[in-house]
């Protein structure tokens, strides 16, 4: 650790430069009053799309965005958008869950809490609260925007803690072929494919993945005090996707997707787990005027879990969420450079769960919203939303409102303040659940649980100038009647038996902040640090009463940095060298001495905190041909217990990978 705190200062004492983003690909259509006459001095921004649903240049978004553009994610190659948040974000904690099921705290938020969207859509199904976040895979993703504030107003329920948007490219180029693998210890395997190809109006762009890696064993130190795991289940995963855009002229467009998933998981020999997903969108842009905008689009998302029997050949599926959704969203921009926006979204939820009430529910929501992006004078501006949401379960209707003030005092500097309410409706599973918990207790759902309501109020900052920027954050966040589960405790005429029901409790708030330090120098020189505060006060119910969370709080500290150093060694060979670096600090939950026995009362455990490293080295030949080397966990950390939400590794991990691109 001492050598780990070393190279730390001696990187960190570097000047910091702002990396310079490619040109995105998308049309800045009529988005931004700076669009058409600025463009070439925007190189260092990005576009944004989540935080208003229009397009803008990121330093004229009224709403704080952060994007990981394509260039952050080919430096961390990561695989999924679990293995990037962990390298790019550092509030953001993966732990495991129940059966390794991974659940992701963000800033004090959990998953029920943070909205998943993929091209703006949301995903169906959860694994223990969470989206499977193994679904969304990297290898075809433009950039990544994270909005750590409600989007309730904007997105509906599950949106209070924050967005998260994966943008996919777009097939510009008449025929790309893309082809690469990597491969890691404990067979640890990753090949991707992709073929894309754009003739006349009509462009289409076909994804394969498959990962995989073998069961494998982690050894504990004596006396843990929590719970540990002792084995890594090895898996299987596949990932198509298929998108096809047809413009038959400039103002109309229609793009297709199509994508299945699969996973296998080999937690039992005879019996492996697998988890599937079809998915399935179809959507309309028109610009039917110079200033008007209409979008059309209808999605169908079906997620299943299942167990393969191997001895009798069946596949008995347990889980099945089904999501229909339409959604319309029109767009008006006036001169002045103000812009209307309002939609409409209807949609239809199944689930089939063998563990609830009844086997299967369903629910049919409708919602609609306004937003009005207002330029109040060359320095200000303003954006107001207001959305309504109904739900057929329960009959729930709630307004949510937000309000957003942008003021730039000079063009390198941007001041940003926001209040917003955020909402989340109870799950079907969280009104119908009975499900027996491995037989420590009975997790029980509550058909009269009320809706989560938040508030969320935020300031930051942001400064840029010529290769260096800088942002700061502050937010905070109180929850109403947060959905938890409740004490373990007995019912009337069920004996000894032990209940964790849910309820709603009386209070809950977090808050924090984020600084992050950017830079890039002509030499090839470039990095970037961010740390994020994070305090979560624990919720209580009605009584005042202290209730232990599900999952393991936040940590305070977290700081993510990654220094890189790209170089033209020869008129076709690059090289570029990059070291990512996370440490997160130690953090106290309240458990139970005995989960049979709750007799024997909680304890605070003390999780430890940890350091990991990963450098890597890229050689790429005529921009057609890549071979990398990376070595994971640098350092050769490993853990004396294998905690929830410790970090799955027992000490270093040897990558080797490979790459082609052939671009006509």
């Amino acid at each position: 650790m001492k050598h780990s705190f070393v190279l730390l200062i001696l990187l960190t004492a570097l000047s910091l430069s702002l990396h310079a983003e490619e040109e995105p690909a998308d049309s800045i259509r009529r988005a931004s009053r700076k669009a058409a006459t600025n463009s070439a001095e925007q190189t260092l921004d990005e576009v944004v799309v989540t935080g208003t649903q229009t397009y803008k240049w990121k330093a004229d978004a009224p709403v704080l965005t952060r994007v990981i553009s394509a260039s952050d994610i080919e430096k961390t190659d990561a695989t999924d958008v679990e293995e990037l948040l962990s390298q790019e974000i550092p509030g953001a904690e993966f732990s495991y869950a129940m059966n390794q099921l991974k659940h992701l705290n963000l800033n004090g938020f959990g998953g029920q809490s943070i909205l998943f969207l993929v091209d703006g859509e949301r995903l169906s199904g959860e694994t223990m609260d969470d989206v499977d976040f193994a679904r969304i895979t990297m290898s075809n993703v433009q950039r990544v925007e994270i909005v750590k504030e409600s989007g309730s107003a904007l997105y509906g329920s599950n949106a209070a803690g924050g967005i998260i948007n994966i943008i996919t490219k777009e097939q510009t180029e008449p025929l790309r072929i893309d082809v690469d693998g990597r491969i890691a210890k404990h067979g640890e395997s990753r090949f991707r494919g992709a073929v894309g190809t754009s003739k006349g109006n009509v462009s289409n762009t076909l994804n394969v993945e498959r990962t995989a890696w073998e069961t494998y064993s982690v050894h504990n130190g004596d006396n843990p005090a929590a719970q540990v795991f002792t084995t890594v289940f090895g898996n299987q995963k596949w990932n198509l996707n298929d998108k096809i855009s047809f413009t038959p002229n400039e103002n109309f467009k229609i793009t297709g997707h199509a994508g299945y998933y699969f996973k296998e998981v080999y937690r039992t020999i005879d019996t492996p787990e697998r988890y599937r997903d079809f998915a399935a969108s179809l959507r309309a842009t028109w610009d039917f005027t110079e200033k008007d905008n209409l979008v059309a689009s209808y999605i169908f998302d079906q997620y299943d879990k299942s167990d393969f029997q191997r001895l009798t050949g069946y596949d008995i599926r347990d889980y099945s969420n089904v999501k229909n959704t339409f959604r319309t969203l029109y767009n008006h921009f006036r001169d002045d450079g103000d812009i209307f926006t309002a939609g409409a979204e209807y949609a239809y939820d199944y689930l089939l769960n063998t563990h609830l009430e009844g086997s299967s529910r369903n629910q049919l929501s409708c919602s609609s919203f306004a937003q009005y992006d207002w330029i109040l004078s060359p320095k200000w501006e303003m954006l107001s939303a207001l959305r309504f949401d109904y739900f057929s379960e329960g009959k729930n209707s709630h307004v949510t409102p937000k309000i957003s003030l942008r003021y730039q005092p000079q063009p390198e500097l941007n001041l940003r303040m926001g209040y917003g309410r955020g909402f989340r409706a109870p799950a079907l599973k969280e009104k119908y659940y009975f499900f027996d918990m491995e037989g420590i207790w009975i997790i029980k759902g509550n058909p009269q649980l009320k809706a989560e309501l938040s508030h969320n109020f935020n300031v930051s900052a942001d400064y840029k100038k010529g290769n260096y920027g800088i942002t700061a954050s502050a937010y905070y966040n109180k929850v109403q009647n947060k959905i938890s589960t409740s004490i373990p405790h007995t019912l009337p005429n069920e004996g000894n038996q032990l209940f964790l029901e849910y309820i709603n409790l009386d209070s809950y708030s977090v808050y924090g902040s984020e600084i992050m330090l950017q830079g890039h120098w002509e030499n090839g020189f470039g990095t970037s640090l961010s740390y994020a505060y994070t305090h979560e006060q624990l919720p209580a119910d009605k009584e005042g009463n202290s209730i232990s969370s599900p999952y393991i709080p936040a940590r305070k500290h977290a700081l993510v940095m990654r220094f890189d150093w790209e170089k033209q060694t020869s008129e076709k060979r690059k090289l570029r060298i990059t070291l990512n670096g996370r440490m997160l600090s130690s953090v106290k939950s309240a458990e139970y001495i005995d989960y049979y026995d709750i007799s024997k009362g909680m304890r605070q455990v003390e999780y430890p905190a940890y350091m990991l490293w990963k450098l890597s080295a890229c050689e790429s030949f005529a921009d057609k041909f890549k071979l990398t080397l990376a070595v994971d966990n640098l350092l050769n950390y490993k853990p004396e217990y294998y905690y929830m939400n410790t970090p799955v590794t027992d000490g270093a991990n040897v990558m080797i990978g490979c790459a082609f691109s052939l671009n006509k």
